[in-house]
């Protein structure tokens, strides 16, 4: 159990995404030792890309954090995060497919788990609940509208007219 007591004070939905990227991996694991020929390259190859789409939620996570407090330089932040990973990315494919050591295209296959577990994190989220053992907080309604005319013209701001 202290696993999971070390779990639950990392960031939540980062182990979530890890879970998804992990369920991806074994399912295309499966399905590429029935349909390819060279099952070590072709693992290599997409173990590789996942260990590197996890990276890259790391530096994703960590961006996110470093910009949010930024305020109005917040934008210019996360650019650059994404432009690093966008160019490390351009780079590894360079680099593989020059040298042949792996397959490129199942070295991407292995990178969209991170797209594909933006998709899956509803189903990963519900898992990670289970092993937590706790449950999602009732939404409750909001005692007033946000973007009502009183509450932005206290705020000292022209009211918003629909």
């Amino acid at each position: 159990m202290r696993i999971i007591e070390e779990l639950r004070k990392r960031n939540r939905t980062l182990l979530e995404m890890h879970v998804g990227m992990l369920f991806y991996g074994i399912v295309c694991q499966l399905a590429g030792v029935l349909l390819v020929g060279n099952r070590w390259s072709f693992a290599a190859s997409l173990w590789f890309g996942i260990a590197f789409a996890v990276a890259g939620s790391i530096h994703m996570c960590r961006t996110l954090e470093r910009a949010l407090p930024c305020g109005g330089d917040a934008s210019g932040i996360v650019t650059r995060g994404y432009l690093f990973r966008y160019v490390m990315v351009a780079a590894v494919l360079v680099v593989i497919s020059v040298t042949e050591a792996m397959n490129p295209l199942v070295f991407f296959l292995g990178y969209m788990s991170l797209k594909v577990t933006a998709y899956l994190q509803p189903i990963t989220h519900k898992l990670c609940n289970r092993l937590f053992r706790e449950e999602d907080p009732e939404a409750e309604p909001l005692t007033e509208d946000p973007l009502s005319e009183e509450t932005v013209a206290q705020e000292g701001e022209n009211p918003i007219k629909y």
